[in-house]
């Protein structure tokens, strides 16, 4: 059993195969510090992630030396490996530039969505408000990227939809301390953008993505005074 202080029992995902195991290991590490199962600031031990994740040490530190490098764990000499705890700062700046790429997908999205991808959003939106009545903030975490990712997908551009998987993985990391704040009013938001797409409305999608997006911004940025 893993002693890490505030994992939660089952919390970490089965290694997938194939792959070179360092691979493999680094999604897992990525994967439960993006759902917060690992707290940021929390001290991370090479020996028990080693432990349970059924892997030697080796590709556990080569796991946590690339986290390093990409701002999800801070290396401290002589202390070891410890969850980055952002700044407001980070989070205001990669959340800024989330709504940017969000409120041009939106546009995108109303202007090309298909009925088919239309009824995507109605479904993800379903399953979303099932989440919240069951008060599942990890479903419903989940659930609020799918929905994201899919207006992305319906906007049709390539390159955007590139550059917002580089902060997808980070908008889930802030958006998990909150989504049980944002419950019901995101999803109601969600469902305002879908009449928008319908539509065929761009300058409503856009304001009203622009608005959901700012709504969590400052969210994120009052749950520490609440």
């Amino acid at each position: 059993m893993l002693s890490t202080p505030g994992l939660p029992q089952g919390a970490v995902p089965k290694l997938e195969r194939p792959g070179p195991l360092r691979d493999r290991v680094y999604e897992a590490l990525l994967e439960l510090i993006t759902t917060r199962a690992l707290q940021p600031g929390q001290h991370l031990v090479e020996s028990e992630l080693a432990g349970h994740l059924g892997v030697s040490r080796q590709p556990v530190r080569e796991a946590l030396q690339r986290l390093n490098t990409e701002g999800w764990v801070d290396l401290r000499p002589a202390q070891g490996a410890f969850v980055h705890e952002p700044t407001e700062e980070e989070a205001d700046q990669l959340l800024t530039v989330r709504t940017l790429l969000e409120a041009e997908a939106a546009r995108l999205a109303a202007a090309n969505a298909s009925k088919a991808g239309i009824e995507a959003l109605r479904d993800i939106h379903e399953q979303g408000m099932r989440a919240v009545a069951a008060d599942d903030v990890e479903a419903a975490v989940l659930l609020n990227a799918r929905f994201h990712a899919k207006v992305m997908e319906l906007a049709g551009n390539a390159v955007l939809a590139e550059l917002a998987a580089q902060v997808d993985r980070r908008v889930r990391w802030y958006y998990a301390p909150i989504a049980r704040q944002r419950g019901q009013q995101s999803w109601d938001e969600h469902r305002e953008l879908i009449g928008a797409i319908m539509d065929r409305d761009e300058t409503r999608a856009t304001q009203l993505m622009r608005e959901h997006t700012e709504h969590t911004r400052r969210s994120y940025h009052a749950r520490s005074k609440s």
